[in-house]
């Protein structure tokens, strides 16, 4: 995750405000295609010699990353802004000054909805396709493959060029299209779930067009947290963030899921005065997994009021930035 927060912090550096969307997309293509050959391959690998050899192969491409990451040479802070805006140091006191910009409590309200439905979905789903699906982990990690790992590189490439469409026009830009792009995932997972049991053509239509749309909330809201904050206060500002959006969300999302599995399914087992557990697990993953569009939906009304912030956030900023530097 570190690999995340200095790599969105150095793109504010490379990229002006008008090429980040598409500059993060590119960036942010790791992720989708990471997820479509896991699921691709573990499956295999687990099937074939068990589940614990994933995560031994797992290991051996991070590796190789983290000697390449020597290789990055960093910008100076603010490089691609039109003006002087490199700043200066401010120790522990610039995390205060970041939470004083009202659409950073927005952003990183919504990235801990966020990663509660990242985590959760991306954890679930192949349980999800085996126990209501009735899928071998094989079948069900490939599924979870395209529905969740190949729709996220076209919903990247799109959602970054359309961002910084969208930012050329105005500010709040980018928050309206991340907003519009739940609003519009958020019904489309809901009827996934709700697919019966075999209706995997269906599921898979629905599901991948769902979250390829929440793709686009990375090369939306990751550009915007760039367009309230100074660069000086860039590495701080998504240093917050992340721990908001894997603290709040991702630590939680799996564990409340989880839990909600087991309560549905124990309801279900008394409701049908059965003495055993298993026969229900099915249902009870299902009627769980609700919870996935009903943070999203919250999630929407977020990124709205966010929206409602970011224009006056973002003069605030351009007129700070045109100002002389106090010597």
């Amino acid at each position: 995750m570190l690999s995340w927060h200095s790599g969105n912090s150095l793109i504010g550096d490379l990229y002006p405000a008008s090429k980040r969307g598409k500059a993060i997309a590119i960036f942010m293509l790791g992720l989708p295609i990471g997820i479509f050959l896991s699921n691709m391959f573990s499956g295999v690998i687990a099937k074939a010699v068990g589940w614990r050899w994933v995560f031994f192969m797992a290991t051996v491409p991070g590796l190789i990353l983290a000697a390449l990451a020597f290789k990055i040479k960093e910008p100076p802070r603010g490089a691609s802004e039109a003006v002087d805006a490199a700043g200066a140091k401010r120790g522990p006191l610039q995390y205060f000054q970041t939470l004083t910009i009202p659409t950073m409590w927005w952003i990183i309200l919504s990235g801990a909805l966020h990663n509660f439905n990242a985590y959760t979905v991306n954890s679930f789903i192949p349980l999800y396709l085996g126990r209501h699906h009735g899928l071998d982990i094989r079948d069900a990690n490939f599924i979870a493959a395209v529905v969740l790992g190949a729709v996220g590189v076209v919903g990247l490439i799109v959602g970054g060029w359309l961002a910084d469409w969208a930012r050329k026009r105005g500010p709040r830009g980018r928050m309206v299209v991340a907003a519009l792009a739940l609003l519009v995932s958020t019904p489309c997972v809901y009827l996934a779930i709700g697919r019966p049991k075999g209706s995997l053509i269906s599921f898979m239509l629905l599901m991948g067009f769902g979250w390829m749309l929440i793709y686009v909330y990375y090369v939306t809201v990751y550009p915007a947290i760039q367009d309230v904050v100074e660069p000086s206060l860039r590495g701080s500002a998504m240093a917050l963030y992340f721990f908001g959006m894997y603290f709040l969300g991702g630590a939680y999302g799996t564990w409340i899921t989880g839990a909600l599995s087991d309560h549905f399914a124990r309801e279900a087992m008394l409701a049908a005065g059965a003495s055993t557990l298993e026969p229900f697990r099915a249902v009870g993953l299902q009627k769980a997994f609700y919870v996935v569009p009903l943070v999203s939906l919250a999630l929407t009304f977020v990124l709205f009021a966010g929206a409602l912030t970011i224009r006056k956030d973002v003069e605030k900023l351009q007129k700070r930035l045109s100002e002389p530097a106090v010597k």
